[in-house]
Protein backbone atom coordinates (compact mmCIF):
# COMPACT_ATOMS: atom_id res chain seq x y z
CA UNK A 1 0.00 0.00 0.00
CA UNK A 2 0.90 3.22 -0.88
CA UNK A 3 1.61 6.86 1.56
CA UNK A 4 -1.37 8.05 -0.30
CA UNK A 5 -3.53 5.15 0.47
CA UNK A 6 -2.54 5.65 4.34
CA UNK A 7 -3.58 9.43 3.97
CA UNK A 8 -6.98 8.13 2.40
CA UNK A 9 -7.59 5.82 5.16
CA UNK A 10 -7.18 8.86 7.97
CA UNK A 11 -9.33 11.26 5.28
CA UNK A 12 -12.11 8.71 4.79
CA UNK A 13 -12.18 7.78 8.79
CA UNK A 14 -12.93 11.70 9.41
CA UNK A 15 -15.27 11.81 6.53
CA UNK A 16 -17.14 9.02 8.26
CA UNK A 17 -17.17 10.57 11.29
CA UNK A 18 -18.05 14.08 10.35
CA UNK A 19 -21.39 12.69 8.78
CA UNK A 20 -22.03 10.74 11.87
CA UNK A 21 -22.25 13.95 13.97
CA UNK A 22 -25.46 16.23 13.58
CA UNK A 23 -24.95 20.40 14.57
CA UNK A 24 -27.02 19.77 17.43
CA UNK A 25 -25.03 17.31 19.18
CA UNK A 26 -21.89 19.66 19.45
CA UNK A 27 -24.50 22.92 20.57
CA UNK A 28 -24.49 24.26 17.13
CA UNK A 29 -27.55 26.00 15.52
CA UNK A 30 -28.57 24.17 11.78
CA UNK A 31 -28.39 27.74 9.61
CA UNK A 32 -30.01 28.81 6.96
CA UNK A 33 -30.23 27.10 4.01
CA UNK A 34 -30.52 23.49 2.70
CA UNK A 35 -27.64 21.31 3.82
CA UNK A 36 -26.29 18.76 1.72
CA UNK A 37 -24.50 17.19 4.58
CA UNK A 38 -25.95 14.64 6.97
CA UNK A 39 -24.07 15.45 10.19
CA UNK A 40 -21.13 18.53 10.07
CA UNK A 41 -19.75 21.12 7.49
CA UNK A 42 -16.63 20.74 7.38
CA UNK A 43 -16.40 24.35 7.86
CA UNK A 44 -18.08 23.57 11.06
CA UNK A 45 -15.71 21.18 12.01
CA UNK A 46 -12.64 23.17 11.38
CA UNK A 47 -14.08 25.82 13.69
CA UNK A 48 -15.20 23.19 16.50
CA UNK A 49 -11.57 22.08 16.12
CA UNK A 50 -9.25 25.15 16.06
CA UNK A 51 -7.83 24.69 12.67
CA UNK A 52 -8.28 26.83 9.35
CA UNK A 53 -10.85 25.37 7.11
CA UNK A 54 -8.03 25.10 4.37
CA UNK A 55 -6.34 22.89 6.76
CA UNK A 56 -8.86 20.72 8.09
CA UNK A 57 -9.71 20.11 3.72
CA UNK A 58 -6.85 19.36 3.26
CA UNK A 59 -6.68 16.45 6.01
CA UNK A 60 -9.84 15.40 4.41
CA UNK A 61 -8.26 14.92 0.78
CA UNK A 62 -5.30 13.45 1.52
CA UNK A 63 -3.06 16.27 0.73
CA UNK A 64 -1.99 16.70 4.48
CA UNK A 65 -0.64 13.87 6.38
CA UNK A 66 1.43 15.15 9.54
CA UNK A 67 -1.39 16.59 11.61
CA UNK A 68 0.23 17.06 15.08
CA UNK A 69 -0.98 15.33 18.07
CA UNK A 70 -2.70 18.51 19.41
CA UNK A 71 -4.76 18.55 16.50
CA UNK A 72 -5.47 15.13 16.63
CA UNK A 73 -6.92 14.83 20.11
CA UNK A 74 -8.75 18.17 19.23
CA UNK A 75 -10.64 16.89 16.13
CA UNK A 76 -11.62 13.42 18.43
CA UNK A 77 -13.22 15.52 20.94
CA UNK A 78 -14.97 17.62 18.56
CA UNK A 79 -15.92 14.48 16.25
CA UNK A 80 -17.27 12.67 19.79
CA UNK A 81 -15.38 10.69 19.37
CA UNK A 82 -14.53 7.66 22.33
CA UNK A 83 -11.47 6.31 23.78
CA UNK A 84 -11.54 3.49 21.05
CA UNK A 85 -12.05 5.50 18.32
CA UNK A 86 -9.77 8.12 19.58
CA UNK A 87 -6.80 5.52 19.81
CA UNK A 88 -7.56 4.69 16.06
CA UNK A 89 -7.63 8.07 15.02
CA UNK A 90 -3.97 8.26 16.21
CA UNK A 91 -3.01 5.04 14.85
CA UNK A 92 -4.65 6.40 11.06
CA UNK A 93 -2.48 9.74 11.71
CA UNK A 94 1.21 7.85 12.97
CA UNK A 95 0.53 5.92 9.50
CA UNK A 96 0.14 8.58 7.54
CA UNK A 97 2.97 10.53 8.65
CA UNK A 98 5.39 7.77 8.28
CA UNK A 99 6.46 6.01 5.01
CA UNK A 100 4.67 2.49 4.16
CA UNK A 101 6.21 -0.40 4.70
CA UNK A 102 6.42 -3.70 2.83
CA UNK A 103 3.20 -5.65 3.35
CA UNK A 104 3.66 -7.69 6.83
CA UNK A 105 3.14 -11.77 6.70
CA UNK A 106 0.16 -13.06 7.57
CA UNK A 107 0.45 -14.82 11.35
CA UNK A 108 0.88 -18.51 11.64
CA UNK A 109 -2.69 -20.09 11.75
CA UNK A 110 -0.94 -23.16 14.00
CA UNK A 111 -2.08 -23.38 17.30
CA UNK A 112 0.21 -24.52 20.19
CA UNK A 113 -0.30 -27.97 22.20
CA UNK A 114 -1.36 -26.24 25.51
CA UNK A 115 -3.71 -24.02 23.77
CA UNK A 116 -5.55 -27.05 22.39
CA UNK A 117 -4.94 -28.90 26.37
CA UNK A 118 -6.77 -25.22 27.61
CA UNK A 119 -9.96 -26.22 25.29
CA UNK A 120 -10.07 -29.40 26.52
CA UNK A 121 -9.94 -28.61 29.85
CA UNK A 122 -12.24 -25.92 29.62
CA UNK A 123 -15.15 -27.99 28.63
CA UNK A 124 -17.94 -28.33 28.65
CA UNK A 125 -18.12 -24.71 28.22
CA UNK A 126 -17.72 -23.75 24.74
CA UNK A 127 -14.34 -22.27 23.86
CA UNK A 128 -12.06 -21.37 20.56
CA UNK A 129 -9.14 -19.94 19.19
CA UNK A 130 -9.58 -17.26 16.70
CA UNK A 131 -6.89 -15.29 15.04
CA UNK A 132 -7.29 -11.68 14.52
CA UNK A 133 -9.18 -11.65 11.60
CA UNK A 134 -12.00 -14.21 13.21
CA UNK A 135 -10.57 -17.52 11.89
CA UNK A 136 -11.40 -20.15 13.91
CA UNK A 137 -8.66 -22.18 14.47
CA UNK A 138 -9.28 -24.42 16.96
CA UNK A 139 -12.18 -25.19 18.89
CA UNK A 140 -13.75 -27.99 21.66
CA UNK A 141 -16.57 -29.77 20.81
CA UNK A 142 -19.34 -26.98 22.32
CA UNK A 143 -17.18 -23.77 20.82
CA UNK A 144 -17.32 -25.38 17.30
CA UNK A 145 -20.70 -26.53 17.12
CA UNK A 146 -22.02 -23.35 19.13
CA UNK A 147 -22.31 -21.35 16.10
CA UNK A 148 -24.97 -23.69 14.15
CA UNK A 149 -23.90 -25.11 10.46
CA UNK A 150 -20.41 -23.93 10.82
CA UNK A 151 -19.17 -27.67 11.22
CA UNK A 152 -20.25 -28.43 7.76
CA UNK A 153 -17.86 -25.41 6.32
CA UNK A 154 -14.07 -26.55 5.50
CA UNK A 155 -11.40 -25.75 8.63
CA UNK A 156 -10.26 -22.63 6.73
CA UNK A 157 -13.53 -21.53 5.74
CA UNK A 158 -14.27 -21.16 9.39
CA UNK A 159 -14.76 -17.86 9.98
CA UNK A 160 -17.09 -15.48 12.61
CA UNK A 161 -17.45 -12.55 10.30
CA UNK A 162 -17.31 -14.93 7.32
CA UNK A 163 -20.59 -17.00 9.55
CA UNK A 164 -22.29 -13.90 10.91
CA UNK A 165 -22.72 -12.14 6.99
CA UNK A 166 -22.78 -15.09 4.86
CA UNK A 167 -23.88 -18.17 6.56
CA UNK A 168 -27.62 -18.65 6.07
CA UNK A 169 -28.45 -20.01 9.94
CA UNK A 170 -26.76 -16.84 11.81
CA UNK A 171 -29.61 -14.08 11.39
CA UNK A 172 -31.87 -17.13 13.31
CA UNK A 173 -29.19 -18.31 16.01
CA UNK A 174 -28.90 -14.71 17.01
CA UNK A 175 -32.07 -12.91 17.72
CA UNK A 176 -29.61 -9.38 18.50
CA UNK A 177 -27.99 -10.10 14.98
CA UNK A 178 -27.36 -6.42 14.06
CA UNK A 179 -25.88 -5.92 17.19
CA UNK A 180 -23.46 -8.70 16.49
CA UNK A 181 -22.21 -7.92 12.89
CA UNK A 182 -21.94 -4.06 14.11
CA UNK A 183 -19.43 -5.50 16.82
CA UNK A 184 -18.13 -7.57 14.70
CA UNK A 185 -17.29 -5.10 11.59
CA UNK A 186 -15.81 -2.52 14.15
CA UNK A 187 -13.15 -5.04 15.50
CA UNK A 188 -12.17 -5.54 11.78
CA UNK A 189 -12.10 -2.17 11.70
CA UNK A 190 -10.17 -1.50 14.22
CA UNK A 191 -7.69 -4.34 13.07
CA UNK A 192 -7.55 -1.75 9.41
CA UNK A 193 -6.21 1.05 11.73
CA UNK A 194 -3.46 -0.80 13.07
CA UNK A 195 -2.72 -2.80 9.94
CA UNK A 196 -4.34 -2.34 6.66
CA UNK A 197 -2.24 -3.99 4.53
CA UNK A 198 -2.02 -7.25 6.03
CA UNK A 199 -3.21 -9.83 3.51
CA UNK A 200 -5.32 -11.99 5.54
CA UNK A 201 -7.19 -9.10 6.24
CA UNK A 202 -7.88 -7.66 2.85
CA UNK A 203 -8.47 -11.20 1.69
CA UNK A 204 -11.50 -11.20 4.00
CA UNK A 205 -12.75 -7.75 3.78
CA UNK A 206 -12.83 -8.05 0.00
CA UNK A 207 -14.65 -10.97 -0.28
CA UNK A 208 -17.01 -9.58 2.19
CA UNK A 209 -17.84 -5.95 0.23
CA UNK A 210 -18.50 -8.09 -2.44
CA UNK A 211 -20.94 -11.08 -1.21
CA UNK A 212 -23.05 -8.76 1.89
CA UNK A 213 -24.60 -5.44 1.34
CA UNK A 214 -25.18 -5.69 5.06
CA UNK A 215 -21.45 -5.98 5.53
CA UNK A 216 -20.56 -2.64 3.06
CA UNK A 217 -22.81 -0.65 4.64
CA UNK A 218 -21.12 -1.08 8.16
CA UNK A 219 -17.87 -0.99 6.93
CA UNK A 220 -18.25 2.56 5.47
CA UNK A 221 -19.26 3.62 8.76
CA UNK A 222 -15.75 3.32 10.08
CA UNK A 223 -16.87 2.26 13.69
CA UNK A 224 -13.67 0.72 15.58
CA UNK A 225 -14.37 -1.28 19.00
CA UNK A 226 -12.12 -4.13 20.67
CA UNK A 227 -13.78 -7.10 21.66
CA UNK A 228 -14.51 -7.38 25.64
CA UNK A 229 -15.68 -9.81 27.91
CA UNK A 230 -20.07 -9.66 27.85
CA UNK A 231 -23.03 -12.00 27.20
CA UNK A 232 -24.42 -13.47 24.55
CA UNK A 233 -27.85 -14.57 23.91
CA UNK A 234 -28.29 -17.67 21.11
CA UNK A 235 -31.19 -19.30 19.59
CA UNK A 236 -29.89 -22.38 19.04
CA UNK A 237 -31.55 -25.01 16.82
CA UNK A 238 -30.56 -28.26 18.60
CA UNK A 239 -30.52 -26.92 22.46
CA UNK A 240 -32.61 -24.28 22.35
CA UNK A 241 -32.31 -20.46 24.05
CA UNK A 242 -29.10 -20.25 25.91
CA UNK A 243 -27.37 -17.19 27.43
CA UNK A 244 -23.94 -17.54 27.77
CA UNK A 245 -20.86 -15.31 29.65
CA UNK A 246 -17.98 -14.91 27.84
CA UNK A 247 -14.33 -14.06 28.05
CA UNK A 248 -11.55 -12.69 25.51
CA UNK A 249 -8.27 -13.31 25.85
CA UNK A 250 -4.69 -12.77 24.05
CA UNK A 251 -2.50 -15.71 23.81
CA UNK A 252 1.27 -14.44 24.56
CA UNK A 253 3.70 -16.12 22.12
CA UNK A 254 1.32 -16.49 19.19
CA UNK A 255 0.74 -12.93 17.83
CA UNK A 256 -3.11 -12.37 16.63
CA UNK A 257 -4.19 -15.55 18.24
CA UNK A 258 -7.21 -15.59 21.07
CA UNK A 259 -9.10 -17.68 23.37
CA UNK A 260 -13.14 -17.09 23.63
CA UNK A 261 -14.48 -19.17 26.24
CA UNK A 262 -18.05 -18.98 27.49
CA UNK A 263 -19.71 -19.86 30.78
CA UNK A 264 -22.60 -20.18 32.32
CA UNK A 265 -23.42 -20.81 36.47
CA UNK A 266 -23.71 -24.55 37.10
CA UNK A 267 -27.08 -25.93 37.42
CA UNK A 268 -29.20 -23.07 35.50
CA UNK A 269 -30.89 -23.97 32.28
CA UNK A 270 -28.12 -22.05 30.30
CA UNK A 271 -26.10 -24.46 32.00
CA UNK A 272 -27.68 -27.67 30.78
CA UNK A 273 -27.90 -26.16 27.45
CA UNK A 274 -24.27 -25.53 27.36
CA UNK A 275 -23.18 -29.51 28.65
CA UNK A 276 -25.74 -30.45 26.30
CA UNK A 277 -24.40 -28.77 23.43
CA UNK A 278 -20.45 -30.36 24.49
CA UNK A 279 -22.56 -33.99 24.45
CA UNK A 280 -23.58 -33.60 20.56
CA UNK A 281 -20.39 -32.39 19.16
CA UNK A 282 -18.53 -35.36 21.24
CA UNK A 283 -20.93 -37.61 20.09
CA UNK A 284 -20.81 -36.50 16.40
CA UNK A 285 -16.80 -36.63 16.24
CA UNK A 286 -16.94 -39.90 17.97
CA UNK A 287 -19.32 -41.35 15.05
CA UNK A 288 -17.35 -39.84 12.38
CA UNK A 289 -13.91 -40.94 14.22
CA UNK A 290 -13.15 -36.81 13.81
CA UNK A 291 -10.82 -35.33 16.50
CA UNK A 292 -12.47 -32.64 18.64
CA UNK A 293 -10.51 -29.35 18.09
CA UNK A 294 -12.48 -28.56 14.58
CA UNK A 295 -9.00 -27.76 12.88
CA UNK A 296 -9.88 -30.18 9.89
CA UNK A 297 -12.47 -32.35 10.84
CA UNK A 298 -15.98 -32.75 9.32
CA UNK A 299 -18.24 -33.76 11.71
CA UNK A 300 -21.45 -35.64 11.55
CA UNK A 301 -24.82 -33.00 11.35
CA UNK A 302 -27.02 -35.95 10.62
CA UNK A 303 -26.66 -37.58 13.89
CA UNK A 304 -30.10 -37.22 16.18
CA UNK A 305 -29.73 -34.91 18.68
CA UNK A 306 -29.62 -35.47 22.52
CA UNK A 307 -32.01 -33.73 24.73
CA UNK A 308 -31.92 -31.82 28.10
CA UNK A 309 -33.37 -35.17 29.97
CA UNK A 310 -30.26 -37.33 28.59
CA UNK A 311 -27.53 -34.81 30.66
CA UNK A 312 -26.28 -37.09 33.35
CA UNK A 313 -27.40 -35.55 36.78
Amino acid sequence: MSSDQHSNDLAGFLRARRNQVTPERVGLPEGPGLRRTPGLRREELATLAGVSIDYYTRLERGKETRPSPAVVDSLARSLLLDGDEHEHLRRLAARAARNAAEPPAAPSRAVRPGVLLMLESLRPGPAYVLSRTLDVLAANPGGLHLYAGMESWPAEQRNLARYYFLHPAARELFPEWETRIRGCVARLRALAGIDPDAPDLTRLVGELLLKSDDFARLWERYDVRPHRPGTKHFRHPEVGDLTLGYQPMQLDGTPGHRLVAYYAEEGSPDHDAMVLLDMIGTQRATATGAGEDGTGQSYDSRRAPLRRRDIPR
